[in-house]
């Protein structure tokens, strides 16, 4: 510290190198590159990419990610604009207009917005849209025949009187498809394990697990 009561030395230093970073076209150049890379000026740095047609070559290189992607989903490659923060929830539905996903606790918890992901069962409001670019991505949408008929795993829901208000039935529906095509022909425990991490509000558990049992039969 000085003699008159001024500033620390160190403080007066730190001050002149964040005094020359700012003067530095070069270093200033470089903290707005990382600013993009971390997802703070995303959006903007699209627009002006899209705006000057800038190649997405150039924008992997600079440490941008690429916002337009190709998705498979329920067979079908789809283009579509991608934040990199969103998540596959939110594209479904408010970017492809596939809301038989639903959201319910948009923290991971409930199951309601269960998706199949190369035939893997996710919580596609916890899962990063990016992550999922490249893979085989299935929705309740792509369940039914080609006529338009329910899937057998559906049927036998309605069967056993499964859903009750309806909100949690898709996610347990993409539950019960992702187990039987790995394990066609489940025992009860292994049914009730794969199923939850579905919560039912209205309680009708055994309804739908008696609808995992049936559907295996039909297998």
């Amino acid at each position: 510290m000085s003699d008159r009561g001024g500033p620390p030395a160190e403080a007066v230093a730190a001050d002149e190198m964040l005094t020359g970073i700012a003067r530095s076209p070069t270093s200033r150049r470089a903290f707005i590159k990382g600013v993009i890379a971390s997802g703070a000026a995303i959006p903007a740095a699209g627009f002006i990419m899209r705006s000057h047609g800038v190649s997405s070559a150039f924008a992997q290189s600079s440490g941008a990610v690429e916002r337009l992607v190709t998705l498979n989903v329920n067979g079908r490659d789809r283009r579509v604009d991608v934040l990199p923060q969103e998540t596959l929830s939110h594209t479904l539905r408010y970017k492809l207009g596939l809301t038989g996903t639903k959201l319910g606790c948009d923290h991971g918890e409930c199951g309601a917005c269960t998706v199949l992901v190369d035939d893997l069962a996710i919580y596609s409001c916890s899962t990063l849209t990016h992550a999922a670019r490249g893979r085989k991505i299935t929705t309740v949408e792509g369940l039914q025949g080609p006529n338009g008929e329910l899937h057998k795993v559906q049927a036998a829901f309605v069967e056993e009187l499964g859903p009750q208000c309806g909100f949690c039935t898709v996610g347990q529906v993409m539950s019960a498809v992702a187990l039987l095509k790995v394990n066609p022909h489940p025992t009860v425990d292994e049914a009730r394990l794969a199923m939850s991490g579905n919560l039912c509000r209205c309680g009708a558990y055994d309804h739908y697990l008696r609808g995992v049992m049936r559907a295996a039969q039909e297998a």
